[in-house]
Order: C-alpha cells, then sequence, then structure tokens
C-alpha cells in the first residue's frame, strides 16, 4: 500500500518551486473562473462551497468573486496545511457535514486513494452535493499521454477513466469540463448539453 506524506516538503515541490510545481494560482483562476461562469450559466445557485482537498486554497478567492456569499468551507487532510492555514482536518473518504453543498470542489485528491477508498470518496461526494461537483483526476491515460511527468507526482493509484466515470454516474450526470451535476441539483439541462 502506498504511503504519502501532504508535508512541507510535498507542497514546496509541487506548489512552491517554479521548476517542479504542478500549477500555480493563476492557472486555477482561469480554471475556476470558467467552472463558476458555467455554474451561473447553468442557474445552479452556489449558497456555500465545499473544497476537499483544498491545498494552498487556490480556489477560495475565485469562489468568493463569483458567489460573495457562498460560504466557503476548506477541509484538507494534510496537518500540514491545517496548521498553516487554519483548514478544517478531514478526508473525502470520510469527511462529513450537517448539510449537503451547492459546489463542492475535488481537485487531484481520489489518485492518491486505492480503489476501495476512491469509490467509498465518491460516494460521500454524492451525499455531500446536492448542486455541482468540479473534479480533477490524474488516469492513467492521463499519464500515458497528456501530462508533464517531470512536475506530476506519479505514486498515486491509476485508473481507468470509464472506471470514474461508472462510479461517478451512480450520483452524477457529466455536464464537461471537469463538471458533473447531483442528481439533485436543481439544473434543467438538455440532453445535448450532457457528456456521455
Amino acid at each position: 500500500m502506498k504511503k504519502f506524506r501532504f508535508d512541507k516538503a510535498y507542497y514546496d515541490r509541487f506548489y512552491g518551486n517554479r521548476e517542479t510545481r504542478v500549477t500555480t494560482q493563476r492557472s486555477i483562476h482561469r480554471l475556476g473562473n470558467f467552472v463558476c461562469h458555467y455554474l451561473k450559466h447553468l442557474a445552479q445557485p452556489v449558497r456555500n462551497t465545499l473544497d476537499l482537498g483544498c491545498g494552498l486554497g487556490y480556489w477560495q478567492a475565485v469562489v468568493k468573486r463569483h458567489f460573495p456569499r457562498s460560504d466557503y468551507q476548506g477541509v484538507e487532510v494534510s496537518p500540514y496545511l491545517c496548521r498553516e492555514f487554519g483548514w478544517q482536518r478531514g478526508s473525502v473518504v470520510d469527511y462529513d457535514a450537517p448539510e449537503a453543498f451547492d459546489f463542492v470542489i475535488c481537485q487531484g485528491v481520489l489518485q492518491y486513494l486505492p480503489a476501495a477508498e476512491a469509490r467509498r470518496a465518491i460516494e460521500n461526494l454524492g451525499l455531500l452535493s446536492r448542486g455541482a461537483l468540479y473534479l480533477e483526476v490524474l488516469t492513467r491515460r492521463d499519464w500515458e499521454l497528456n501530462c508533464d511527468r517531470s512536475v506530476t507526482d506519479g505514486d498515486v493509484y491509476l485508473r481507468e477513466g470509464a472506471w470514474y466515470r461508472r462510479e461517478l454516474g451512480r450520483y452524477f450526470v457529466h455536464a464537461g469540463g471537469g463538471v458533473w451535476l447531483s442528481l439533485r441539483s436543481p439544473v434543467v439541462y438538455f440532453e445535448m448539453e450532457i457528456a456521455e
């Protein structure tokens, strides 16, 4: 079983060092602008937001800019980041909340979980989301064809995209662009807007 330590060295390497960082705050803001504009286009209300595996909290500012009245909850498994940023400590596998969220973000998390835990995490995402989920996960195909391996953490569980689509399809409809609509979402969508 793989063991991951999300400590200062991990975040310095994949987020702090210009030579080895996987993403930047600027690229997350560009992505976040797209996702938030898409949610507005879909007329998905966003009164509260849950960011599971929030890392350095790059999504917080962009969500607040687009949905200023939305409550933002950052949850992180890393004790280091919880100390540094004050995030709530928790895991996507079993995080529990008193109510579901309009917007859930889970970026770059599920590939760190073995299959049984990833399946439980997806089930939990289904419970926690009553609106939209933004999901980004490294798949086997991405690792083989799409990503820059010099900056992407390859010490993960690589699964087929079809595995994720099958598991997510029990709770969500894929709206494209990494956005998944909860089966409980009030959004009315047309057949050709949904990715199959």
